[in-house]
C-alpha cells in the first residue's frame, strides 16, 4: 500500500490550490473509477484532493434556455431529474445503462467524463501501454482487440473511452465548464478529449490542475425525441461494445435536423457529423439511415478482430433512427 495524503476541499478555489499542478495529485469525487485504479497500481497519486462536498451538486436552468448541471451530481440524480429526463430523454437512458444502482449512486458527472479507458492491457501494469507509459507500445494492436476502436485510432493506441454518458453529452452539444488557479474555463465537449495521434497518455485539453465544475447543455428542441441504445455482451452492468445516442426532427416525412453520436468505437464519444449532414434534408426511411450510417463508418479502420462493430453500429444506426422516425409519424 502506497501512502498518500488526503484533504477535503470546502469551496472551488480552496480545491484548486490544494491540488495546485503537482501532476502527482488527483480530484476526487465518488471515486467509482479512481480508487479502481489505484488498486491495481495503475494510479499512484501522492495526494487526493476530495472534492465531493463542493456545491456543485444542482441541476438548474440556464438563461439560454439550457440546463446547467454541476460536476458533483451523481448519476443517479441525473437520470431521474424531471426535466433531463423531459428535455433529453436520451441522456437519462444513457446514464442508465452505465453501471449499477450503487454505481451510480457514488459517481459523479465530472468523474464519468474523465474516467479512463478499461482496456485490459491498460488496467494491468505487467504489460506496456503508451497512455499508461508512453513510448512502451501498444500490445492491443496485434493482441486481444475485440472491443476497441474502429474509428480516430492510430497505431498508438486503440482503446476506447467508456462513458455512456459522454456519448449523449456530445450528441446535444454539451460544454464543460472548470476552474483553474488562473480562472475559470469552458470547453465544448467535443474539444474535451484529445486525438489519439501519438501521445495516446494526453487525453484531455484541460489546463494542468483544472477542476471540471461542471457542463452546460444548451437547448435543444430535438433533443426531446431521442434515444440511447446500447449493445453490450451481457444484458447489464457491462460496457458497450457500440451505443447510439440520436435524435430527430421529422415532418413530412423529411428530416429537418437529426443529431447523432456513437459510443465504444473510438478514444472519445464520436460526433457522427458525417452522418448528420446526410441525414439533414433526407427522407426519414431505412434507405437514408443507412446511407447516414454507411457516410459515417466510411472512415472505419477496423482490426482483424473487431471489424464486427462497423456492422454492428451500422445496423444499431438504422434501427434508432427508425425507431425515432416512426415514433414521430404517430
Amino acid at each position: 500500500m502506497r501512502e498518500f495524503d488526503y484533504r477535503r476541499a470546502d469551496d472551488v478555489p480552496g480545491a484548486v490550490a490544494l491540488l495546485g499542478t503537482d501532476p502527482d495529485a488527483r480530484y476526487l469525487g465518488g471515486g467509482t473509477n479512481l480508487v479502481d485504479l489505484m488498486k491495481t497500481g495503475v494510479e499512484r497519486p501522492a495526494r487526493l484532493v476530495d472534492v465531493r462536498r463542493l456545491p456543485l451538486d444542482r441541476i438548474e436552468p440556464a438563461d439560454d434556455g439550457g440546463l446547467r448541471i454541476g460536476a458533483t451530481v451523481t448519476n443517479s440524480d441525473l437520470a431521474a431529474h424531471p426535466e433531463v429526463r423531459r428535455r433529453y430523454p436520451a441522456l437519462a437512458q444513457a446514464v442508465l445503462a452505465g453501471a449499477s444502482g450503487q454505481l451510480r449512486n457514488m459517481a459523479t458527472v465530472g468523474g464519468n467524463l474523465l474516467q479512463r479507458t478499461r482496456c485490459g492491457y491498460f488496467t494491468d501494469v505487467t504489460q506496456p501501454c503508451n497512455k499508461r507509459a508512453p513510448g512502451s507500445g501498444c500490445p492491443a494492436v496485434s493482441g486481444e482487440h475485440r472491443n476497441h476502436a474502429v474509428l480516430g485510432a492510430s497505431d498508438h493506441c486503440v482503446a476506447v473511452h467508456p462513458s455512456d454518458m459522454g456519448v449523449a453529452l456530445t450528441a446535444f452539444d454539451a460544454v464543460v465548464s472548470y476552474e483553474t488557479a488562473d480562472g475559470p474555463g469552458r470547453l465544448p465537449l467535443d474539444d474535451l478529449y484529445l486525438p489519439v495521434g501519438d501521445t495516446p497518455h494526453r487525453e484531455t485539453a484541460l489546463p494542468p490542475g483544472a477542476l471540471v465544475t461542471g457542463v452546460a447543455l444548451p437547448p435543444a428542441p430535438v433533443a426531446a425525441r431521442s434515444r440511447y441504445r446500447k449493445v453490450r455482451e451481457r444484458a447489464s452492468y457491462a460496457f458497450a461494445i457500440g451505443s447510439v445516442a440520436a435524435a430527430l426532427d421529422v415532418r413530412d416525412g423529411v428530416v429537418r435536423e437529426a443529431r447523432l453520436a456513437l459510443g465504444a468505437v473510438a478514444s472519445r464519444p464520436w460526433r457522427a457529423r458525417a452522418a448528420e449532414r446526410v441525414l439533414t434534408g433526407a427522407p426519414a426511411t431505412a434507405e437514408s439511415f443507412a446511407a447516414a450510417a454507411d457516410a459515417e463508418l466510411a472512415a472505419a479502420r477496423p482490426l482483424p478482430d473487431n471489424g464486427y462493430k462497423v456492422t454492428l453500429m451500422r445496423n444499431l444506426v438504422v434501427a434508432v433512427l427508425s425507431e425515432l422516425a416512426e415514433e414521430a409519424a404517430r
